[in-house]
C-alpha cells in the first residue's frame, strides 16, 4: 500500500475488511479518511419474526431480537466492512447505551471517532424497530444534544462524504469539505412539509451524486416514473440513482452520458433495517474505486440484500467474506443464467480467496452488558 495507514486504522479493521477496494489507488498525499459523515447515532433494539403488526390492547411476542448501533453507524458500519476508511462525528450519551455503541463502532469496527464526543448528562436516542411481513415500524425516543457539541464546521480531508439533506436546511460543512475536494453523496428523508421543492435542498449543488427512492424522486421532479425522474434530477447534479424496491434500481450519470438499470437479488428478509444505507456504502465504494455505473449500481444492490438476512441495521451489514461467499455459491447453482453471472463477474478478481476471518463479523446480538467470564 502505497500511503501511511492513519493512526486510528485498527490492526482489528485491517483484519476484519480482508479486502482494499482502493488498493491500487491510494498514493502519498492522499486524505487520510476515504469517507467522512457525520450524524446521530441511536441505540437500536429489532423485533423480528413477528406475525403481524402489533394490535392496541394486545401483546406480541417476536421469534428474535436484537440490538446494535443505529443511525448514522448504519452508513458507517457499512463503510468500513467494505474496506474504506471511514471518520465519523457524533454525539454520543454518557449512559452504557452509548458507551456500548462507541466501543462497537471504534473497537470493533475500526470507525475513527476523533471527530466525536461523548455529552454529559445526555442520554443516547433509541430506537425500537418491528420487522414483519417485509416492512417495518418503528418507535424513537431521544433529545437534540446541547447546541454546543456541533459537528465540526471544517470536517478531516477524506475523498468523499455522505450527508442526509434535510429540505430547507444548509449544512455549512458541505460546502466547506466540497471546497477542499470531498466527493459529496447525498441522500434525503421524507418532506414532512409537503413542498417537494428541490430549490429547498440547498446544498445538493455541492453534490456528486443523489440518491433517492423512487417516491422521492419523483415527488422532487413531478415525473411520471422513476426512470424519468433520474434524468430529470441530472440537471441539479452529475449522478443521479434511484432505487425502486424490489424492482432494482436505475441510475444516470451525466458527465459520461451513462445509463445503468440492475433488478434486485430476491432473497428472503429477515430484517430490511439500515437496507438502504448498505446500498449507498455499496455504491460509494464502487465509486471511489472507479468502477462501471453499472457495476457500482449492481454491487451496491448486492450489498442490500446481503444485509436484510440479518438482524439489525450497522451489524447486519456484509464484509468481503459475505459477498465472497454468496459469489461462489450462486455460481455452482445449476441452470444459473449466464447473463447474470455476467453481470456480478467483476467480483472475482475482488473477493478474497480463503473466506476465514480471525473472528466472525459482530452481528446484532438480544441482550447488551452481559458479563464476561474467565
Amino acid at each position: 500500500m502505497a500511503g501511511e495507514e492513519p493512526e486510528h486504522l485498527t490492526q482489528a479493521a485491517r483484519c476484519q475488511a480482508q479486502v482494499d477496494p482502493l488498493a491500487a489507488l491510494r498514493a502519498p498525499g492522499d486524505p487520510p479518511w476515504d469517507v467522512y459523515l457525520t450524524g446521530t447515532v441511536f441505540l437500536d433494539i429489532i423485533f423480528t419474526g413477528l406475525d403481524s403488526a402489533p394490535v392496541r390492547g394486545t401483546e406480541s411476542w417476536a421469534r428474535g431480537m436484537g440490538s446494535s448501533p443505529g443511525g448514522i453507524a448504519n452508513m458507517a458500519t457499512a463503510l468500513a466492512r467494505l474496506g474504506l476508511r471511514t471518520s465519523l462525528a457524533a454525539a454520543f450519551g454518557d449512559d452504557h447505551y452509548g458507551e456500548y455503541c462507541w466501543d462497537t463502532l471504534e473497537q470493533g469496527e475500526g470507525i475513527d471517532l476523533t471527530p466525536s464526543r461523548t455529552v454529559p448528562g445526555w442520554h443516547s436516542p433509541v430506537t425500537v424497530s418491528m420487522a414483519y411481513e417485509g416492512e417495518r415500524t418503528m418507535v424513537s425516543h431521544g433529545h437534540e444534544p446541547p447546541p454546543e457539541e456541533p459537528a465540526p464546521d471544517l470536517p478531516p480531508r477524506a475523498r468523499a462524504a455522505v450527508a442526509s439533506l434535510t429540505p430547507g436546511t444548509r449544512a455549512p460543512w458541505i460546502a466547506e469539505a466540497a471546497r477542499e475536494g470531498t466527493r459529496i453523496f447525498a441522500d434525503v428523508g421524507w418532506d414532512d412539509t409537503g413542498a417537494w421543492e428541490l430549490p429547498g435542498l440547498t446544498d445538493l449543488r455541492h453534490c456528486e451524486a443523489f440518491l433517492p427512492n423512487a417516491e422521492e424522486a419523483m415527488r422532487y421532479t413531478g415525473a411520471r416514473c422513476p426512470r424519468e425522474a433520474a434524468r430529470a434530477l441530472t440537471e441539479h447534479v452529475p449522478v443521479a440513482v434511484v432505487t425502486l424496491g424490489a424492482e432494482g434500481a436505475y441510475a444516470v450519470d451525466r458527465r459520461t452520458g451513462e445509463t445503468a438499470e440492475v433488478p434486485a437479488i430476491g432473497v428472503e428478509a429477515l430484517d430490511p433495517t439500515g437496507a438502504g444505507d448498505v446500498f449507498v456504502a455499496g455504491f460509494v465504494t464502487g465509486t471511489l474505486a472507479g468502477w462501471p455505473l453499472a457495476d457500482r449500481l449492481a454491487f451496491a444492490g448486492l450489498t442490500a440484500a446481503l444485509s436484510v438476512q440479518e438482524f439489525g441495521g450497522s451489524l447486519s451489514a456484509p464484509g468481503w467474506s459475505e459477498i465472497g461467499a454468496w459469489w461462489r455459491r450462486v455460481q455452482s447453482v445449476e441452470g444459473q443464467d449466464p447473463a447474470a453471472l455476467r453481470r456480478y463477474a467483476f467480483l472475482e478478481p475482488l473477493v478474497p480467496e480463503e473466506l476465514d476471518r480471525p473472528w466472525p463479523l459482530r452481528r446484532a446480538v438480544p441482550t447488551i452488558g452481559f458479563r464476561r467470564s474467565g
